[in-house]
């Protein structure tokens, strides 16, 4: 009888923990389509306030700071939207969904090292990702180290071989490593895509 009685109270406290568990999920799910419906009317303040009034008790939830994260971006405070999308990224370490997200106001702050590691970190996981390869090629473009820009945007180019951006850049990244006959070849490509691109015409009338 005394295990019986232990069973049950067992299975009472089992069914009120679900019943708190789902009442909780319940106000975040509210708190979410409150939030949505000012963003939606452009009210960022209002929408970023019903997020952080389930907060607290979900201050572990990689949703709720990934949320939080984006609004924070969009209304402008971009050191709160780091903050954010950090902790979205420690709650789920292998989240390139949360890299590429922390990389967005990491930009608007001038942050480049911080989004260059990003790139790098999505890479670790993801080596083919297209869109850190680009993003992580023009980093090196612009900082004129233009053998690791070949080699992001050759990794694009291999997967996507008409992709007009990463042809473009990739042609110019060969140009400026010397490599004239690669260069003529995938700018002629790019003219392939964009029969007046204009950055096209100015590398070929280089290349004699």
């Amino acid at each position: 009888m005394k295990t019986l009685k232990i069973t049950m109270l067992a299975l009472l406290l089992n069914s009120l923990n679900f019943a708190f568990a789902g009442q909780e999920n319940d106000k975040l799910i509210q708190a979410f389509a409150r939030s949505y419906e000012f963003e939606y009317a452009g009210q960022y303040n209002k929408s970023i306030n019903a997020i952080k009034e389930v907060y607290k008790e979900n201050e572990n939830s990689y949703e709720t700071n990934l949320r939080l994260g984006w609004l924070y971006y969009y209304s402008g405070s971009f050191t709160e939207a780091v903050n954010y999308y950090q902790k979205a990224m420690s709650i789920m370490p292998l989240s390139v969904e949360a890299k590429f997200g922390y990389t967005l106001p990491a930009i608007a702050l001038g942050n480049w090292d911080q989004v260059k590691k990003q790139y790098e970190d999505v890479l670790v996981i993801d080596p083919k990702n297209n869109k850190a390869n680009y993003q992580l090629g023009m980093i090196y473009y612009v900082r004129k180290d233009y053998k690791k820009a070949q080699k992001c945007f050759s990794a694009v180019v291999n997967l996507y071989p008409f992709d007009y951006d990463s042809l473009k850049m990739l042609a110019w990244s060969n140009y400026f490593l010397g490599q004239l006959k690669e260069a003529k070849v995938l700018f002629n490509k790019v003219l392939l895509y964009s029969p007046k691109d204009v950055s096209a015409k100015e590398g070929l009338s280089y290349i004699k």
